[in-house]
Order: structure tokens, then C-alpha cells, then sequence
């Protein structure tokens, strides 16, 4: 598996306190590095590091998101950490 680094902004209808519960959830379940930016009721960004595949599936997982919250658009950045 080849590790990756990528930036999100999750764009919807959120209760902020609950995505990032969600959010730190699934990435514990994945091994998943995740650090976070600004939150609010209509955006969360993120920071996500671990396995390309499992990268991947936070994606769609939060995409999801929890039942009191609607994503309607994500926005990702993956990041060349060797530059």
C-alpha cells in the first residue's frame, strides 16, 4: 500500500460537534492520521494521512457522514509531502 496525504473540505449542512466525532471515528477505525481545520454548519476542512486504499474509504465514509448531517460536496487536495 503507498501511504498519501490529502486536504478536505466537506460542504454541506453540519451539526460541526458530530462530523468530528464521525469523522475521528472512522479514521481511528482506519489508522488514519487526521488533523482538522476550520468547522462550521456549512463546511469542515480536514487533513487525512495513512494507506491510499484507506484514504479512499474515509472519503466515502464521510461523505456519508453522520444522519444529522448532509454533505453535499467535497473538495480534495492530495498533497506531495516531498515537495
Amino acid at each position: 500500500m503507498t501511504h498519501e496525504h490529502a486536504r478536505f473540505v466537506f460542504k454541506g449542512t453540519f451539526r460541526p460537534a458530530s462530523f468530528v466525532e464521525f469523522a475521528r471515528h472512522r479514521a481511528e477505525r482506519l489508522g488514519l492520521d487526521l488533523q482538522f481545520g476550520q468547522t462550521s454548519a456549512e463546511a469542515v476542512a480536514l487533513k487525512v494521512s495513512g494507506a491510499t486504499e484507506l484514504v479512499d474509504a474515509f472519503e466515502m465514509a464521510c461523505s456519508l457522514g453522520p444522519f444529522d448531517c448532509f454533505v453535499f460536496d467535497v473538495v480534495r487536495h492530495d498533497v506531495d509531502v516531498a515537495a
